[in-house]
């Protein structure tokens, strides 16, 4: 693992917990592999305000993020107004998707992502589900727009009924995860966290044989898929563990500092 030289690590559920806790032992970890001259690049499907956030409270104020699920890459930047630039943002026609959803569950909560602000929404998400500001629109103003992310929530319905909606009615042009809850996240397609860490990674002029990602959800597939050493986290789904390259622990374990310990060795 001492040849690792980027490392890409999820956020919910892989180095913070579910409560929205960073344990002694993730920062401890994340602190000696900046200081051992590794590229820590947090890879999440959080808004780029609200990942560079979480880089901050770690400690990382130079380097990438990738946000939105890879619609939005980021580079940390201490002398930019909000602590960060943009460097890439792809965007995509959310109107096709959004309403072909809403036929199926007219009741559905739609948020789209108002990059660097917050989201426009058609009803308010329940408290704590969204970061930034919620600016409620009409359905119509909501397609109106090209997005970089949007995310369909069903409070009543659980995620085995998203994925039946989604193989129905085919979702085209458009990249998805399905999360634990009943919440879609589309963005633009052929985009994922692995295609915006592909870029990073060429950026930073470092071999693929030398990148480690940790991850725990169904959109971390194409991450551990890209990443020379894929890790599951203990708890993640039997989808996400078989596209892994090894399993660790959960993250009530913090099973994602061992790994990262094991690049230091």
């Amino acid at each position: 693992m001492s040849r690792t030289r980027l490392v890409a690590l999820d956020v919910d559920g892989t180095l913070m917990s579910y409560d929205g806790v960073l344990s002694a032992g993730v920062r401890a970890a994340v602190a000696d592999l900046v200081a051992a001259g590794v590229h820590v690049v947090l890879a999440t499907g959080r808004s780029t305000h609200s990942a560079v956030e979480v880089a901050q409270d770690l400690g990382l104020h130079e380097g990438w993020v990738v946000a939105s699920n890879g619609a939005v890459t980021a580079r940390l930047d201490p002398a930019a107004p909000d602590g960060y630039t943009v460097a890439r943002a792809v965007t995509f026609d959310p109107a096709p998707a959004l309403r072909a959803i809403a036929l199926e569950i007219p009741d559905a909560l739609f948020a789209v992502e108002d990059l660097g602000v917050g989201f426009r929404v058609s009803r308010p998400f329940p408290p704590g589900e969204l970061t930034g500001e919620q600016r409620v629109e009409t359905f119509e103003e909501l397609v109106g727009a090209p997005a970089t992310r949007v995310i369909i929530r069903n409070p009543g319905g659980t995620p085995e009924e998203f994925h039946e909606i989604v193989e129905r009615v085919g979702l085209h042009q458009v990249s998805y995860a399905v999360g634990w809850s009943a919440w879609l996240d589309l963005t633009p397609g052929g985009v994922s966290k692995g295609s915006a860490l592909e870029e990073v990674r060429r950026d930073l002029a470092v071999e693929p044989f030398a990148t480690l990602a940790i991850g725990d959800g169904e959109n971390d597939l194409e991450m551990l898929r890209w990443a020379a050493c894929g890790v599951a986290m203990g708890h993640a789904r039997e989808v996400v563990r078989l596209a892994a390259d090894e399993v660790t622990g959960t993250i009530d374990d913090d099973g994602a500092v061992p790994v990262l310990r094991r690049v230091l060795v």
